[in-house]
């Protein structure tokens, strides 16, 4: 599934939850599908299942997983008022990048070019 990186100096349970995020933006991992439990995780990666259980509750609260009781954690949609909270603060960073692109001197047209490309390449995927 993913690897945690034990020298990095993002703690642990942030590397699960951009590992979650990365897998289910990408649609490695569907809507409503089961996601390890926090025991087989901890035991997969070899870390402390709280560490585990942390990431697994910062998940469901930014609204990525929900729980049903006696089964597990599943993949969720994130609710769309939240989403548009996101979605503005990803345009900031977005912005921020941007800009911080062109100030090393790269050309709009290429940072145009590459948005287009990545975007193009996310349609193309979601359609397989």
């Amino acid at each position: 599934m993913f690897q945690i990186e034990l020298k990095s100096r993002k703690a642990i349970y942030e590397q699960v939850i951009d590992n979650f995020k990365r897998l289910i933006i990408t649609g490695v991992i569907a809507q409503d599908e089961k996601v390890p439990s926090v025991r087989d995780l901890a035991q997969l990666l070899t870390v402390n299942p709280n560490t585990v259980q942390k990431a697994y509750r910062i998940l469901e609260t930014q609204g990525y997983f929900y729980t049903v009781p006696g089964k597990g954690n599943f993949i969720a949609v994130p609710p769309a008022a939240e989403n548009q909270k996101d979605i503005s603060k990803i345009y900031s960073q977005l912005t921020s990048h941007v800009q911080e692109l062109l100030y090393r001197g790269e050309t709009a047209d290429n940072i145009v070019n590459f948005v287009e490309n990545l975007t193009k390449n996310q349609i193309t995927k979601g359609e397989d």
